[in-house]
C-alpha cells in the first residue's frame, strides 16, 4: 500500500486530542442528521429522572437499558500501542474500581433486579466491570471506545445503539446492562458520567433516547 493510502487511512482516524472535543462535536453533527428521523438523543427534563429507590423501581418496571461506565480506572486514554486482546497494554481497573463493580453488583442482586442480558465494550475495564458486577458479559463493538475508529464508523455504532434502545424499551419486565466509556454515554445522550455510574435509558413518544434515571457509583 503506498504511503499516500497510509497518511489517508491515519489522518481519518481520531487522535487523543480530538476524542477531548468528540462528545459535544459528535453529537451535534449525528443529531442534525437524526433530527430529520426524530431520533435524537436528549436527556429528561430533570424532574423526570429517577433516582435513589426510585432508579431501581424504575429498573424493575423494564423496558430500559442501564448503561452505565466502566468503575474507576486511574488515568483517560490507554497507553500508546495497546492492543484490545492483551489486557496488560490497556487501562485497567484500579482495585478501588473493582470495588465498585462488585458493590454494584451487590446492590442489585440484594433489590432482586437480575438483566436479562449483560453487553460491554471489547475493553479490559469494561469487560471486567461486567464480569465482577454480574459474572458475566458478552463483547459488542457498538459499545467500544471512540479512540482510533473513524467517525463514519462511530456515527454508525451510535445509530446501533439508539435502535437497541429503542428494541428494549418493548420489552416490559425486563432490562439489559451495557458497560461502556464516558465517551460513548456523552455522545449518546448528552451527559457525562462518573465511574461505575449508571444512566437508566429509555425511548420516548417522540422517538428519541431519554434518560429516565441515574443509579450512582457505590461508595
Amino acid at each position: 500500500m503506498g504511503s499516500g493510502a497510509s497518511t489517508a487511512r491515519q489522518n481519518s482516524r481520531m487522535d487523543r486530542r480530538q476524542l477531548l472535543a468528540l462528545a459535544g462535536a459528535l453529537t451535534a453533527s449525528v443529531g442534525a442528521r437524526a433530527a430529520a428521523s426524530t431520533a435524537v438523543a436528549a436527556p429528561a427534563s430533570p424532574g423526570s429522572v429517577a433516582e435513589g429507590a426510585d432508579a431501581f423501581a424504575r429498573l424493575r418496571r423494564g423496558g430500559v437499558v442501564l448503561a452505565m461506565r466502566h468503575a474507576r480506572a486511574p488515568g483517560t486514554f490507554d497507553p500508546p500501542g495497546f492492543k484490545l486482546g492483551e489486557c496488560a497494554t490497556q487501562r485497567n481497573l484500579s482495585e478501588e474500581g473493582r470495588q465498585q463493580a462488585r458493590a454494584l453488583g451487590q446492590r442489585l442482586k440484594a433489590a432482586g433486579l437480575v438483566p436479562t442480558q449483560v453487553r460491554s465494550s471489547p475493553w479490559c475495564r469494561c469487560m471486567d466491570t461486567a464480569t465482577l458486577a454480574f459474572g458475566r458479559s458478552e463483547a459488542w463493538p457498538a459499545l467500544g471506545s471512540p479512540e482510533g475508529v473513524d467517525a463514519a464508523t462511530y456515527a454508525r455504532s451510535l445509530e446501533t445503539l439508539r435502535r437497541s434502545v429503542a428494541q428494549a424499551a418493548q420489552r416490559p419486565g425486563e432490562f439489559e446492562v451495557w458497560v461502556t466509556h464516558m465517551f460513548v454515554l456523552s455522545a449518546l445522550v448528552g451527559l457525562d458520567t462518573a465511574s461505575a455510574e449508571g444512566l437508566l435509558l429509555g425511548w420516548d413518544d417522540g422517538g428519541k433516547v431519554v434518560v429516565v434515571g441515574r443509579i450512582e457509583a457505590s461508595r
